[in-house]
């Protein structure tokens, strides 16, 4: 009695670390396929202002991770056992790896831009800073990090799906054909039409 009331308090936490993690997934995927680093520069020959914005197709690291994060929340929804556990520490991972990245993405992708205006305008950049999008990664990353850690705790006290979801198989599955209404002769015709046989003659 004593360990199923101290269980009951994670039990309740299932709902919102799992909604936690969903929208921070959700974040990090978004804001991982937009640019993260934008600057201004004037060109040499012509003094027009020209922005050049930053290529997220040249670093999908984030983007992917990002996917893998709502991958594996998806997973935690609809398994049982090891496996989710399993499946917790993977999103934990992905969670630290989406926020090194995010971390260290204003200095690497500063040098992809900066070459970008400088094939484009022939001259170094000016007001080169990282997009809200950044910002968004980062509050992302905070919160997949914060969700993931949970779960990892938490995941062996929350509910899981019923074993009759499952598909049945083997003994199992006499079993339930045995409880049904169904009748025994119908089930031998739906038999032989697999197979390819008349039933009728």
């Amino acid at each position: 009695m004593a360990e199923a009331s101290a269980q009951h308090p994670r039990r309740r936490t299932f709902g919102p670390v799992v909604l936690l993690g969903l929208g921070g997934a959700a974040l990090a995927a978004v804001s991982a396929s937009k640019p993260w680093v934008s600057g201004g520069a004037v060109s040499t020959d012509a003094m027009s202002t020209l922005t050049v914005t930053f290529d997220p197709a040249e670093s999908p690291l984030a983007a992917a991770l990002g996917l893998v994060l709502l991958a594996t929340w998806g997973v935690l929804l609809v398994t049982r056992g090891i496996f989710r556990r399993v499946m917790a520490w993977l999103g934990a991972a992905a969670a630290v790896g989406f926020a090194l990245t995010t971390a260290v993405a204003p200095w690497q992708l500063r040098s992809a831009v900066e070459e970008a205006m400088r094939i484009a305008s022939g001259t170094v950049e000016r007001d080169l800073d990282v997009t809200a999008w950044w910002w968004a990664g980062v509050l992302a990353a905070l919160l997949s990090c914060v969700a993931s850690a949970a779960s990892v705790m938490w995941v062996r006290h929350w509910p899981e799906m019923g074993t009759k979801y499952d598909a049945p198989t083997g003994a199992g599955a006499a079993r339930d054909t045995q409880d049904e209404t169904v009748p025994t002769e119908n089930i031998d015709i739906w038999k032989a039409l697999d197979e390819g046989r008349d039933p009728t003659a």
